[in-house]
């Protein structure tokens, strides 16, 4: 017989947190995978090549472990990734992220100090950049922006260009333009650490990517600075992402030193807790790993951000459940249970924690408990939005086990016939994809789902989609793809001389950024459909398995009840008494569902294995 012990692994959930690697990207897993299943070698090794991946030391240490061929190993050396250096190294330049010419010339300057004053309120005698700092001082942002442009686009100041960005940049985030703003501060940035400038536009371009959720582009620069040149501001969002980073490069010892720099009154504190916790879970330090899932849990919500706020309470939503899934790990069957209960019923992962949790009653016998949970996970409340195809299989396998083999087969059937259709449009749509392998492939594949002119006749579930956004990077940057567009209607709202001028500009600027984030959107998109493809041919597989299993029993009892007397069992005669609790109400399920009624649902079966005894 068929049995997942394991409801999911302990980082599921971390889509919340991190993005996801780009979608051809491959693993030790996946080369090995093709191996073992005899794909010729030139053919491995020509999916190694057009993947864009970089492989790390782990990467390539398990490919020796596990015999990769010479030719496999060969090709995967040639994309091996640069270590993360460690806290207290200098910072290399991390290489560009593929496919983005704003990413490939994307380089802090080499050191030489510029004519920029260190008094950010210095414009070095020039009488003309004095009054559009006055101008900006005033509230007068619209002249300001007006003018600083003016001045970067006549050259009229060389050496005073940081200085001139840096205030053109406070301009427009005073104005609500706020990529338009990070644009100049990244402009600033760049010129590196020793340009006097630096130290107050990192810590605004840090302030920008707090305001809009989205680190995307200082995840594009944060390795090339080196930590003891991080502004005093900043730091904490620096340290939190340098431990992304190097989390996501599979440099845990990195990765936990940077995250235990982020202080406890950092808002990132919870987020970088979080990663100390996962971190602990993958070295099998779970006492370790559960103490920083419970410093989240225990994290105060003070701040009048509900973005943030409800980013945050998910957080602790998601610690409740890694906290469950260590002790689930440990066969701790009851403590799971315990915390999988704790998970608030109007959180956006209760129905992740409903399903995981009638795992736990699986294991620990109580299989009406556990099917009452997937009453409740699999109601009309959550339709269209959670997708869990995992219940139906596990609600087979516990038919099975009560030898309910109708049920199993109705249960089979029914799921081959929802997700069949889903898994192969998302088998094609990602062969197409992946086929092409532009750019503009990976921009057009969001743009097919999520864009304007998304396609109306698609199988996928809309739950689906759902659960992809839940990807905290692909939520950012969608959302700031939001705010762009709003921006270009905020410049053809104002005056011809401002919208004609610097409005100008910056659209071809946003314009040009909207494509190169919806090319990232596209690929963080494609990685996690292919996760969800994963998901579900796995789980039409396990059926298969199981329909099989399922002939099996039948052939037994059969064999049982042709050499067996059958005795009728009594008890089944007997009328069933719900009053000999009196803290039980039992109402019969007709199929009506009431939000107060969702959780307790439990089920009165008896099975059909009592024949056999």
């Amino acid at each position: 017989m068929i049995a997942r012990k394991s409801a999911t692994a302990v980082v599921a959930g971390l889509s919340f947190l991190i993005s996801t690697p780009a979608f051809a990207g491959m693993s030790c897993e996946d080369i090995m995978n093709l191996v073992d299943h005899s794909v010729p070698t030139g053919v491995v090794v020509d999916t190694i090549a057009s993947s864009g991946t970089t492989f790390s030391d782990s990467d390539i240490q398990c490919l020796k472990q596990r015999g990769a061929p010479a030719d496999v190993l060969a090709k995967a050396l040639e994309f091996k990734r640069a270590s993360a250096p460690a806290p207290s190294q200098q910072q290399a330049a991390s290489p560009p992220t593929r496919g983005s010419s704003y990413d490939q010339a994307e380089e802090l300057g080499s050191g030489d100090v510029l004519s920029d004053s260190d008094d950010d309120d210095d414009a070095g005698g020039s009488a003309e950049l004095e009054g559009l700092i006055r101008d900006f001082k005033a509230q007068k942002y619209r002249t300001a922006s007006y003018g600083l442009f003016e001045l970067l686009r006549e050259n009229s100041y060389p050496d005073k260009d940081s200085t001139i960005k840096y205030y053109l940049a406070k301009s427009l985030q005073e104005l609500g333009m706020f990529h338009a703003a990070q644009y100049y501060y990244m402009e600033v940035v760049r010129k590196g650490p020793r340009n006097p400038l630096f130290k107050h536009a990192l810590p605004r371009l840090a302030e920008v990517a707090e305001r809009t959720g989205n680190d995307y582009e200082l995840l594009r620069i944060v390795g090339k600075i080196a930590p003891e040149s991080y502004p005093r501001q900043a730091r904490p969002h620096l340290y939190y992402l340098m431990g992304r980073k190097s989390y996501e490069a599979g440099e845990l010892s990195d990765a936990a030193s940077y995250f235990e720099k982020v202080p406890q009154d950092s808002e990132l504190y919870p987020r970088a807790q979080y990663f100390t916790g996962l971190i602990g879970y993958e070295r099998q330090r779970y006492k370790s790993a559960a103490k920083s899932f419970r410093e989240v849990i225990r994290a105060p919500v003070a701040t009048d951000d509900k973005r943030l706020q409800g980013e945050l309470e998910d957080l602790k939503d998601l610690s409740l459940i890694n906290v469950a899934r260590i002790y689930y790990s440990l066969e701790r069957f009851d403590n799971a249970d315990k915390y999988y209960a704790k998970v608030d019923h109007k959180s956006t992962y209760w129905p992740q924690s409903l399903f995981e949790r009638a795992w736990t009653q699986f294991w620990l016998g109580d299989l009406n408990g556990e099917l009452g949970q997937l009453v409740t996970a699999g109601s009309p409340f959550f339709a269209g939005r959670e997708f869990l195809p995992d219940t139906g299989y596990l609600k087979a396998l516990t038919y099975f086990q009560l030898c309910e083999y109708n049920e199993v087969d109705r249960t089979v059937k029914t799921f081959q016939a929802t997700y069949q259709p889903v898994r192969d449009e998302m088998k094609k749509f990602i062969e197409k994809v992946r086929a092409d392998g532009s750019d503009e492939a990976f921009a057009g594949a969001f743009d097919t789902y999520f864009g304007e002119n998304a396609n109306p006749n698609s199988k996928i579930p809309v739950s689906v989609f759902r659960e992809i956004l839940r990807n905290r990077d692909l939520g950012a940057l969608v959302r700031d793809m939001d705010g762009m567009k709003a921006e270009l209607d905020t410049i053809a709202e104002q005056t011809p001389q401002w919208r004609d001028s610097i409005g100008a500009e910056l659209g071809k600027i946003i314009a040009r950024d909207l494509e190169r984030y919806k090319e990232r959107a596209g690929r963080t998109f494609m990685q996690s459909l292919l996760d969800e493809y994963r998901s579900v041919d796995d789980l039409l597989q396990d059926f298969k398995v199981l329909e099989f299993e399922v002939v099996d029993a039948r052939r037994k009892d059969y064999v049982y009840q042709m050499t067996t007397e059958i005795r009728e069992d009594e008890s089944a005669t007997k009328p069933v008494d719900f009053a000999t609790d009196p803290t039980i109400i039992y109402w019969p399920f007709n199929g009506e569902f009431w939000v107060d009624e969702l959780g307790y649902y439990r089920y009165t079966e008896r099975g059909a294995c009592n024949n056999k005894k």
